[in-house]
């Protein structure tokens, strides 16, 4: 298999997605086939086992290499560092029915469409793969598998429209139909007997049944049933879970699976079908009722209000315009860049309202269907989740691996022991069997389990949740988090504190709100009263916050009721706005909002074509002021616009610019393109509200900053706001300098220039013009040289910097905490780089447009009202910051508790393994009673309480370890295992050099101590009774060697019960404490009483009162050696911190090294520099806004 993949033979699925794939081709054998099923039969089913834990080999063994286009079966590689491998067999299609002659062929679909290409002369079949729920074709021109169940991206604006306004042909929609499959987010309840099977076939449950049979054929009964008791409630609770998930992920599709809806069929007119009927390219007629879309659409006419929060988490309605009739060339994707979304109707989301245009009714084209659409694509992210990278889990496996490696040791050891001594061959190999069970210990996955179920309903009881509990370790290792700021760092609604308006190109009185007088009646008050997607639902007006605040305070009303007639224009459903009871009296009658451009986060802005009733129509701009500014006239914007704009973002506030214009009443509102209406505007002021910091915010801020974690600002909102409101909450320090990165591209050319200037704070003059005395350079260069500076930077300079000065990103990103006007995509992809820099990072967003980003980080904390949102892995139920610390106390009491456990797992296993090798000397072992009573009381026991311990309520600075394999914990486990080892030696050598001590006579100790005749007589009887039962085991050796390894797993368990600095301390362990009081005092018992039948029956055997004593002794002398050097040397940081200083040990993570080589680099950051990039741009496909729900989430590569 070591071959070079021939070109045919392989290919990438999916190229640039986030689930791509490798794929090659292999055809089935039948002498291979045949050598496999001989090898299933002589291996009793192992070589099967084999095959499905590992299908690569599966299909290396049965099948030989060919191409894509011969093979049955195709294997499957993931392209990330997991590299999994899946078997796929190739199915057929046959639509030979349907083409019933040459001349229904064309009618099969467009010849550019992968329908025909996908068709196989003369047979009429389509070959076909199934991949996480998403059907391929084989495209027998382009000699590719292709994705099917959407719509061609290659499209035009003209195209859609043309192509399927008017509906396909009965034949086009029965060949789509066979080709893609029903249009169905099809999640079956898995059934509890493929549940069951699954999990017993997990690698770790062979285990325990090889050991379970083992152990029955020791007869070592009790244990055995107490492990299979165990397992099968594990198995139980396991498919308990699963199976309720399946049934509740079967309830949240199978509503929208089987709507009715209503579709135009080409020739036949409108027709009423079931919703899994539905094909790509189908028109779909939407009525004016509430519906829920069966699948994704793009509107074609008229205007939807749709309420997305199922994929968004946000309930605020949004408002879908249709598709431009756009005559170009470009996909049309490309053609709306960012805003194609307000085109896209999502499967899932439920459509509110309907507004038909003068076209008639309102229709949509069928996108995607089935599992290709929004909602499928969530669905699919929760049965396929991307596995977590964390080094523990693989460290976890290198750990099993050396105990494996261990085991091997002692078998070869257990073998020459016992064939040496002439034992039978069947014994001897139990006997090395055995050993692996004693040192891979079965128990130790449910043991680390246990902790994280504890965490998670810790974390529960304060109302967070978590639907991936694998990422609650990883919160333990979380150093930048990164907030968005509205509805996150600061309240979610907005409050009006005052209105700047702007006359004859200067800024008039400021209005303040709430104000004694009403506002004048004019062009700024007409833009309140319709620039806003507001609509009435069930009387009550919704709609984004600040577009509420805004029209609440004009005091005005909307009157949703009827359809009006407007000269010209034909019986349009239209909003009309009328003035309140509590208005102020007004001109007019009226204002209807002809038209709408929905608000968009790429172009920073949202319109209306509105018109008086009898009056002339006019447009209505307000969106950023920067934005709003570079479309007005230059003459009608004030020249102290930008002093005056900087005095209010710099102090916190968030500032909307206002601008309007007349048009022609010839052309129709609908005909207009955005361009045309968004051009040579008049300014007409700037809109002012007060965001105010939530109260939490900035003791949590300051709690992370003490504990050294770096919080960062991701938001939508203007530079200047998000830099005042990061001082405010104490991102920024005072004494901290604020750098402001700028790109822009050069016009004309292809390539980009970036600058640092130095963003003054108590300065309300353009930020531009920078001071130039030396005094002020010389305390800039102080706060720099001290690394005490940040870097700002807008969401546009971000992406010119990724593109044009790559090298520059990751120096950028080091110190940058302000990011601003970023969009959804581009909150992404800073995540990622971040991530790049080897930090572990959290994002904590609300849930809206932060999904990309919640989902990319390492911890994504979605604030929520939802119980789960499933945009993110961790949902607090109260929306505050204040979640965040929570979850990293939390995380890293989790992780402690993971690496205790390890430890304590370890080295059970260990002091078992290193007693039953001391006895295997003299052919001796552990009796079954001795076995179980260390497994089942001690150690069961211990790893179940063990995890109960809480986190500690302070965040240190400095994070727990994040590899197993890391030199303290290497150190402990095996000065440990030394110390027990020492123990047992000792005690095994000394036992023997008492003068009481026989090898053959095993009461010899208690009779020395009674001569006379009368116990000569008892010790007679009692041979006898020991003669019946005794099983071999009994000795003086084995008692020593027991009682010792017994007490030294409660010494361990108590030693390795971290408490501070990130757990609490161990006395706070109520249950885990009297556990252990309660283990000792049994075990104390054992030693000191001499109850012959309690002795008989745990095979130990009397010895004199001053040996019991040395016992305590060496116990006691292990406890205080192991706890001395667990504090003094193993948890002692300076110590450690020292030895790194010493032998030059430096972090090998990214960022780190790149902190080093700044801080020697006297020339970083460059102020009031320009760099120039070569022309040549590094493209940045697939690396801007790597995200989970492409089909949801913005396209930043379509800008």
């Amino acid at each position: 298999m070591g071959e070079n993949p021939a070109k045919d033979h392989y290919a990438q699925l999916n190229q640039g997605e986030e689930n791509e794939m490798e794929i090659f081709g292999y055809k089935t054998q039948g002498c291979r086939k045949a050598l496999c099923i001989a090898g299933y039969i002589l291996s009793c089913g192992v070589l099967l086992l084999l095959f499905y834990w590992k299908p690569e080999w599966d299909v290396w063994a049965n099948c030989i290499r060919c191409s894509l286009e011969e093979a049955d079966i195709v294997l499957l590689r993931t392209t990330d560092e997991f590299r999994i491998y899946s078997r796929k067999t190739v199915t057929w299609i046959s639509v030979s029915a349907l083409i019933k002659s040459k001349l229904d062929y064309p009618a099969t679909a467009e010849e550019d469409s992968i329908f025909s290409k996908a068709v196989m002369k003369p047979s009429l079949q389509v070959k076909s793969i199934q991949v996480q729920k998403i059907r391929y074709v084989w495209n027998i021109y382009a000699k590719q598998f292709q994705k099917v169940g959407a719509l061609e991206d290659h499209l035009t604006c003209s195209a859609i429209h043309a192509k399927f306004g008017s509906g396909l042909t009965c034949n086009e929609r029965n060949v789509r139909r066979v080709i893609c499959g029903p249009n169905t987010i099809d999640v079956p309840v898995i059934p509890i007997w493929k549940l069951l099977i699954k999990e017993v076939l997990n690698p770790f449950y062979v285990f325990q049944l090889f050991s379970v049979c083992l152990w029955f054929a020791e007869d070592y009964m009790e244990y055995a049933t107490a492990i299979i008791i165990m397992s099968l409630l594990s198995i139980f609770l396991t498919v308990y879970d699963l199976r309720q998930q399946s049934v509740r992920l079967h309830r949240l599709v199978e509503s929208h699976n089987n709507i009715m809806v209503t579709v135009c069929r080409n020739k036949e007119g409108f027709q009423e079908l079931e919703s899994h009927h539905l094909v790509p390219g189908d028109m779909l007629v939407l009525k004016e009722d509430k519906t829920l879309l069966p699948c994704d659409a793009i509107l074609i006419s008229g205007q939807c209000i749709v309420n997305e929060s199922m994929l968004t988490g946000e309930s605020i309605p949004v408002t879908k315009t249709h598709l431009p009739q756009a005559d170009n060339f470009k996909p049309w994707r490309m053609h709306c860049a960012e805003d194609y979304k307000k085109h896209v109707l999502f499967c899932g989301t439920e459509v509110i309202q309907t507004k038909a245009d003068d076209r008639g009714v309102v229709k949509a084209v069928v996108l995607r269907t089935g599992f290709n659409t929004a909602k499928g694509d969530l669905i699919r992210s929760i049965l396929y989740p991307k596995p977590m990278n964390f080094r523990l889990y693989r460290d976890a496996l290198r750990f099993l691996m050396c105990l494996i490696a261990f085991a091997a040791i002692g078998m070869i050891y257990t073998v020459c022991v016992f064939a040496l001594n002439g034992e039978e061959a069947g014994e001897v190999v139990k006997k090395a069997l055995d050993v692996i069970t004693i040192a891979v210990p079965p128990a130790l996955p449910a043991a680390l389990t246990t902790g994280i179920i504890y965490t998670q309903r810790r974390l529960k009881k304060k109302g967070i949740f978590c639907i991936s509990p694998q990422r609650i370790n990883m919160c333990g290792q979380l150093n930048l988090i990164c907030f968005d700021k509205t509805g996150t760092l600061t309240e979610d609604g907005l409050d009006l504190w005052g209105l700047l308006p702007c006359e004859r190109n200067c800024f008039q009185d400021i209005h303040s709100f709430p104000a004694d007088h009403s506002l004048p009646w004019g062009p700024v008050f007409r833009a309140m009263v319709v620039c806003h997607s507001l609509i009435v639902l069930e009387g009550k007006i919704q709609g984004d916050p600040l577009d509420v605040k805004m029209f609440e305070a004009t005091n005005w009303v909307i009157d949703d009721s009827s359809e009006h007639q407007t000269e010209g224009q034909g019986s349009t459903h239209a909003t009309v706005v009328r003035p309140g009871p509590k208005a102020s009296s007004a001109p007019v009658e009226g204002v209807t909002i002809l038209h709408q451009f929905p608000f968009s986060s790429a172009l920073q802005r949202m319109s209306v074509i509105a018109m008086e009733i009898g009056g002339e129509p006019q447009v209505f701009t307000k969106g950023a002021p920067e934005m709003v500014a570079m479309l007005c006239r230059a003459e009608t914007v004030p020249s102290n616009f930008e002093s005056k704009l900087l005095l209010y973002t710099a102090q916190g506030f968030r500032v909307i610019g206002l601008a309007c214009k007349s048009l022609q009443s010839g052309k129709q509102s609908t005909d207009l393109t955005r361009e045309e209406v968004e051009s040579d505007l008049t300014f007409l002021g700037l809109l002012i509200m007060e965001n105010r910091l939530k109260r939490e915010t900035k003791p949590v801020l300051e709690e992370l900053n003490a504990a050294r974690i770096r919080s960062v600002m991701v938001t939508g909102d203007n530079i200047q706001t998000a830099v005042t409101v990061a001082r405010n909450a104490g991102m920024i320090s005072p004494m901290n300098r604020v750098i402001l990165v700028e790109a822009n591209k050069t016009p004309g050319s292809f390539s980009a220039s970036i600058t640092w200037k130095p963003l003054e704070v108590n300065k309300t003059e353009d930020y531009r013009n920078l001071e130039d005395d030396s005094q002020t350079e010389r305390r800039i260069r102080l706060a720099l040289g001290s690394g005490r500076y940040h870097f700002a930077m807008s969401g546009k300079s971000y992406q010119i910097v990724a593109q044009h000065f790559r090298h520059l990103l990751p120096k950028l990103l080091l110190n940058g905490t302000v990011f601003a006007r970023m969009s959804p995509g581009q909150k992404s992809s800073l995540v990622e780089e971040f991530q790049k820099l080897d930090y572990f990072v959290g994002m904590c967003g609300d849930g809206a447009n932060d999904c990309g980003a919640l989902k990319v980080a390492h911890a994504g904390i979605s604030l929520s009202e939802q119980e789960a949102s499933v945009a993110s892995p961790f949902t607090s139920r109260t929306p505050s910051i204040a979640c965040v610390p929570e979850l990293i106390r939390e995380g890293r009491a989790a992780l402690v508790t993971s690496f205790c456990m390890f430890k304590y797992m370890a080295l059970y296993s260990t002091i078992q393994y290193l007693g039953v090798l001391l006895l295997y000397w003299q052919l001796n072992a552990f009796g079954n009673y001795q076995f179980l009573f260390q497994d089942l009381a001690i150690t069961t026991v211990i790893g179940v309480t063990m995890s109960f311990t809480g986190a500690y309520p302070k965040l240190v600075p400095y994070r727990p370890p994040s590899q197993l394999i890391s030199p303290p914990l290497l150190l402990s486990v095996v000065l440990n295992i030394l110390f027990s080892l020492s123990m047992q030696i000792f005690g095994f050598v000394v036992v023997q050099q008492q003068p009481w001590y026989s090898k053959t006579d095993i009461h010899s100790a208690c009779l020395s101590m009674n001569n006379s005749s009368s116990s000569l007589g008892l010790h007679e009887m009692r041979d006898e009774a020991q003669g019946q039962t005794d099983n071999g085991y009994k000795s003086y050796e084995n008692t020593t060697v027991w009682l010792l390894s017994t007490i030294n797993c409660l010494i361990v368990a108590l030693v390795f019960s971290k408490g501070k600095p990130f757990r609490q301390p161990i006395y706070r362990n109520y249950v885990f404490i009297l556990v252990l009081i309660g283990q000792l005092g049994i075990c104390l018992f054992l030693v000191f009483a001499d109850i012959d039948d309690l002795y008989s029956k745990m095979d130990l055997v009397c010895t004199p009162t001053t040996w019991r004593i040395s016992i305590v002794i060496m116990l006691a002398v292990t406890l205080a050696v192991s706890f001395l050097v667990e504090e003094a040397v193993i948890e002692n940081r300076p110590l450690w911190l020292l030895l790194k200083k010493t032998f030059r040990y430096h972090s090998k993570s990214h960022y780190k090294r790149l902190q080093r080589v700044l801080e020697q680099d006297s020339a970083w950051p460059p102020l009031h520099e320009t760099f120039f990039s070569d022309s040549v741009a590094i493209s940045v496909e697939g690396s801007m806004g790597g995200h989970s729900n492409p089909t949801f989430d913005s396209n930043e590569n379509a800008l």
